[in-house]
């Protein structure tokens, strides 16, 4: 698809995804119908997801999908099982901490471990679309890199800084059963989901049985 060419140049070996965001973002979204938002406690969320295997129309769609429920949930990246949907692949539209934007689409995504030299810690705070209205500060390596796939099942790497790294590791995270608040304390993890309970999500979410 055109909108991928983009994605596709290559730097270092790394994915160029700065470049012609907004028409990329919207050309995926326009295509797309946002779906409601899957909160902790969906079976689908606490698993390990399926790989990708077809890289078909049925996969574009699913991408576009996620685009539109991302803008509509007002996030900055989306994983499919955060819309119900058991497969790898996650999209991101985020800033970094230089407030460069940064927009593309991951499939079956791995992240990478960094040398102990890499790994300088950002204790910000951190919040999810399926966490609504909760926030909780989280260490997180302030680099990232992931490893996987284009929607053509092209193989990609992605690399980011700030926040952009802490989306990176969020929504790689997602795929492999795990939420933010997971990696918090006890005491932390009761608070968000205190959070949570006490907040009205500002979108359309699934209600858990």
């Amino acid at each position: 698809m055109a909108q991928q060419e983009t994605d596709e140049q290559i730097n270092d070996g790394f994915v160029v995804d700065t470049e012609d965001c907004e028409a990329r973002e919207l050309a995926y979204r326009e295509r797309g119908t946002a779906r409601p938002i899957t909160v902790v406690g969906n079976p689908v969320l606490h698993k390990e997801c399926k790989d990708v295997t077809d890289f078909g129309d049925e996969l574009a769609a699913l991408i576009d999908d996620m685009f539109a429920s991302q803008k509509a949930a007002e996030g900055v990246g989306l994983a499919a099982n955060q819309i119900g949907v058991d497969l790898k692949v996650f999209v991101y539209d985020c800033p970094d901490d230089e407030g460069v934007r940064h927009t593309g689409v991951v499939v079956n995504p791995v992240l990478q471990d960094l040398p102990a030299d890499r790994r300088i810690l950002d204790d910000s705070n951190e919040g999810c679309l399926s966490v609504p209205t909760a926030y909780a500060s989280l260490a997180r390596p302030d680099y990232a890199e992931v490893h996987g796939q284009d929607a053509q099942g092209n193989p990609i790497k992605v690399r980011g800084t700030g926040y952009f790294a802490r989306c990176l590791q969020h929504e790689t995270d997602h795929l492999y059963g795990y939420l933010y608040i997971d990696r918090l304390s006890k005491r932390d993890r009761k608070d968000a989901l205190r959070q949570m309970e006490e907040g009205t999500p500002r979108y359309e979410t699934v209600p858990n049985a």
